[in-house]
């Protein structure tokens, strides 16, 4: 639909869903709407911040810097992007590899969620 837009000359600057005469929508307007069709459907646990989510974890499966995700959710650090709204990865094979190639003992135990310590051997570890 955008492509379309775009190909009859509507500008990336004037909005997608805009008034009758061809400016901006009320926020208020657009936010009663929403809450109205959220409430009247099986869909009232979507909420904005739930879409913020959802884009912010879009664009991290697709390989997004998490500096490119903060600046396209408004955040000025970064760190509030990874915390609140970036997940925690897969387990990196790279880790284990590097933990096996100082103790292959300590990191099968680590892979498998064994041992927590530090260097040396636990107790009842030999």
């Amino acid at each position: 639909m955008l492509r379309r837009r775009a190909e009859v000359g509507v500008g990336p600057d004037e909005p997608v869903f805009g008034t009758i005469d061809g400016g901006f929508r009320e926020p208020r307007t657009v936010s009663r709407w929403l809450y109205e069709v959220r409430v009247n459907s099986d869909l009232e646990w979507v909420t904005s911040h739930a879409w913020r989510k959802t884009t912010a974890s879009i664009l991290d499966g697709s390989g997004v810097t998490a500096r490119t995700i903060a600046d396209q959710l408004g955040h000025s650090r970064v760190s509030m992007t990874q915390d609140v709204y970036l997940g925690r990865g897969e387990t990196d094979p790279r880790v284990l590899a590097a933990l096996e190639a100082v103790d292959p003992h300590t990191a099968a135990e680590v892979e498998s969620g064994g041992i927590s310590g530090g260097f040396g051997q636990e107790q009842g570890h030999e």
